[in-house]
């Protein structure tokens, strides 16, 4: 207990300065890169308005803290789809493996590409799409370790990134680091700085959240700040039903919030029905992870958020664990 009282001091006394982090106005999308921005990877956090720093786990911690892979105990596999945007699309690979000691590896493959949209070029010229090409990667090799008994875990990430819009490919380092505190049974708080290298390049975010665990309900709540964009801020609820009610595994419906901007009316009859026409700040999703078949798990979790006039994104991620 003591340990845990000097622990979450410190680690509170790091925190609070660090809010001041934001970028100002003058830097509002100066950052190359800003496909590092799209939450590839982690359903889970999506569903949960982006609120997922201080509850991260699994492989699609990868993604979002990598302290939230140490000191698993299976090796996992997720494969990830994102249909986001106009056409935008991710797919991705993550692997977790336990080294001993509390320490755990995390290797993660991004790719994305672009497609079907329209186009001009610089002198006003239409162009057609199938001429044009999008194609971004992000390779990333992590490392966690759990302390003091899973009360504080830190991990640290190094990514490669390369871009390439029509011809035009650029390739860059970046970095990730964080931690998570569970200072009681019930509360976790979490820390995060992802894409830390030249601001310019790579859009460098901190995260700084806490959770909020029962039986039956969670509850997170998150804050971005991005070098090149003012503060968001998210919240997310997942109601659990536990393993013992559904025999099966463990199952959880996910809804989120999170302050990012309008994107007009959208024209989805299942959007417009569940009165979210206007509304780009909402997200839903479940998981459900099953109990271990002949010493196999597996896991399925997916989430939506519509995105007003531009459409809606969805992702899915499959997982098993062994």
């Amino acid at each position: 207990m003591k340990n845990k009282k000097h622990l979450l001091t410190f680690v509170l006394a790091v925190l609070l300065p660090v809010s001041v982090y934001a970028g100002g106005e003058e830097d509002l999308g100066t950052s190359a890169s800003s496909f590092l921005k799209i939450g590839a990877g982690a359903p889970t956090a999506q569903a949960l308005g982006n609120a997922y720093v201080s509850i991260a786990e699994g492989s699609e911690a990868l993604f979002w803290n990598p302290a939230g892979i140490a000191g698993a105990d299976d090796k996992e596999f997720q494969f990830s789809y994102l249909d986001w945007l106009q056409g935008y699309k991710a797919r991705t690979l993550a692997y977790v493996t336990p080294m001993g000691g509390g320490s755990v590896l995390g290797i993660t493959a991004n790719y994305m590409d672009l497609k079907d949209f329209n186009c001009t070029l610089a002198d006003g010229t239409p162009c057609v799409s199938d001429d044009i090409y999008v194609r971004n990667f992000i390779g990333s090799l992590s490392l966690a370790h759990d302390f003091y008994t899973e009360i504080f875990k830190a991990g640290v990430t190094a990514k490669y990134i390369t871009e390439n819009n029509d011809g035009s490919h650029y390739t860059n380092m970046a970095f990730d680091i964080g931690g998570i505190v569970q200072a009681t049974d019930w509360l976790s708080l979490g820390l995060a700085f992802q894409n830390l290298g030249d601001s310019k390049e790579v859009p460098t975010v901190l995260r700084l959240g806490g959770g909020l665990h029962s039986r039956y309900l969670t509850v997170s709540v998150e804050m971005a700040e991005y070098a090149d964009d003012e503060a968001r801020y998210g919240i997310g609820v997942e109601v659990h039903v536990p393993e013992d009610i559904i025999e099966f595994g463990h199952f959880g419906l996910r809804v989120g919030y999170y302050t990012r901007d309008s994107h007009g009316l959208s024209d989805n009859s299942l959007v417009n029905r569940l009165n979210l026409a206007d509304s780009s700040k909402i997200s839903f999703g479940f998981g459900l992870d099953t109990g271990k078949i002949f010493g196999y798990g597996v896991s399925i979790d997916y989430a939506m958020t519509p995105y007003g006039a531009l459409g809606e994104a969805h992702q899915l991620g499959l997982g098993i664990q062994w």
